[in-house]
């Protein structure tokens, strides 16, 4: 567990910008049975997550036309038990942060892994993922 002096920024980065923060495995359920297309953000204190993938996500979502019914995110190494439920709907892929995947009613559509944010800018991440929405949402 990281301290919340530390956390407290980086969770009000996506939240901030719309996100729902899911911090239980209900939570996590819940938006998953909502049907519609869902956006999760596996969110990191990591390095990579604060250069690429938190504003890939934002960015991609005032890039594209088409947009998922929900924005959410997770915090790995804070809220490990909503984590661990967000990466069951993540399987066959490994557990990775940060990493973000777009679900259509419930099942996986698109996965970026950390090994596909670490070395992109953000902007081509953001592209990356508009062009997952038009194609999905």
């Amino acid at each position: 567990m990281y301290p919340e002096e530390i956390t407290a920024p980086i969770r009000e980065d996506l939240v901030g910008a719309g996100f729902q923060e899911l911090r239980n495995p209900n939570e996590v359920d819940e938006i998953m049975n909502q049907g519609g297309t869902t956006l999760c953000v596996i969110n990191s204190v990591c390095g990579c997550a604060a250069r690429n993938a938190r504003p890939a996500a934002k960015l991609s979502v005032q890039l594209s036309e088409k947009q998922p019914t929900n924005l959410v995110t997770v915090f790995a190494g804070v809220d490990a038990e909503a984590v661990a439920q967000a990466r069951k709907y993540t399987l066959p892929y490994p557990s990775s942060s940060p990493s973000i995947a777009l679900f259509k009613d419930g099942k996986l559509v698109h996965f970026l892994e950390r090994h596909h944010i670490e070395g992109n800018t953000a902007e081509a991440i953001a592209d990356n993922l508009a062009a997952a929405y038009t194609e999905f949402c």
